[in-house]
């Protein structure tokens, strides 16, 4: 498969194509991004990297950390996390309060807000230093230890924090939070603040590809059984209420985040990130989500 002559005609295709979609900025801070900015990187098992663009300039990866921390959570605690966090696709928004009340402080999914977390609120209980943790987490699984967070955005989400606040607050009345709500909330935005590349993003993904393994030196990060429950929930909820659509265009496991990047996990084959700031009304990337939906068209190959 020649990915980089695929990748090519995808970076053509795009020239011409002009985006709809909006940057976030209900984060003021990500309000500042050039909405032009655009990379792809592809990093194959068996044969190196590919990419065009932007693709080595760094951004901040929002709910794309959700992945990782989930991955941190269930090596502490394996099946016993799932009774705080439901499995389940929300078929609301990222941020929803009505359902979280309905289903009596148990969230949906660890990708929505809600269960992002509760995912953070069980890595306090776990750890003596979180934020530590799960930057080592980063650096252990890229190999990069100059990862890190962005300290404006950081700065700017906590200061307009308050749904996030409204979701601790109604999930701690169910006793489904055990920790203080506002060091629940300083790592959640923590996480949320580090910025990475695309092709840092398909380095840290590689093990979601490759069975629990670093691919470049074999480590065992996660259990195979792990990974194949973390991309099923990345494939059925990652992408908002609007899993089933990337399902259905795309065909793989991925996450994205407001910050506009999407990572996204061909088993056995490749990791894929892309960033594009513009954002559809679902909070995904536009032009990402269909960058991808080409790549698996060209390619002619998707989980199905």
């Amino acid at each position: 498969m020649d990915y980089q002559q695929i990748l090519n005609q995808i970076k053509d295709e795009l020239s011409t194509k002009q985006s709809t979609g909006k940057v976030a900025s209900y984060i003021p801070e990500l309000a500042k991004i050039n909405s032009e900015k655009f990379g792809m990187h592809l990093h194959c098992i068996n044969s190196g990297h590919y990419n065009f663009g932007d693709n080595e300039e760094r951004f901040s990866i929002q709910s794309i950390s959700k992945v990782f921390t989930l991955s941190r959570a269930m090596s502490l605690l394996g099946d016993d996390l799932f009774k705080r966090v439901d499995v389940e696709p929300s078929g609301n928004p990222f941020n929803s309060l009505v359902q979280l009340e309905y289903e009596q402080g148990i969230p949906r999914n660890p990708f929505i807000n809600a269960g992002a977390l509760v995912i953070s609120d069980a890595l306090i209980s776990e750890l003596e230093h979180p934020k530590k943790d799960f930057l080592d987490f980063i650096h252990e699984i890229t190999g990069d230890s100059s990862i890190t967070i962005n300290p404006q955005v950081y700065i700017s989400e906590k200061k307009h924090s308050y749904r996030n606040a409204a979701l601790l607050n109604l999930m701690k009345s169910f006793g489904n939070i055990e920790n203080d709500i506002e060091t629940v909330l300083d790592f959640y935005i923590y996480q949320c603040s580090v910025e990475m590349s695309c092709k840092e993003l398909s380095t840290a993904f590689m093990m979601y590809a490759n069975q629990g393994k670093k691919l470049a030196d074999n480590t065992q990060i996660l259990s195979p059984q792990k990974v194949k429950r973390i991309n099923a929930i990345m494939q059925t909820c990652g992408f908002y209420d609007e899993a089933g659509e990337f399902s259905f265009r795309v065909g793989l496991p991925g996450k994205s985040g407001v910050g506009g990047g999407i990572a996204a996990v061909h088993p056995g084959q490749y990791t894929v990130t892309v960033w594009s700031p513009c954002l559809n009304p679902k909070g995904n990337s536009e032009l990402g989500m269909h960058a991808l939906e080409q790549l698996t068209t060209l390619t002619g190959l998707s989980i199905f």
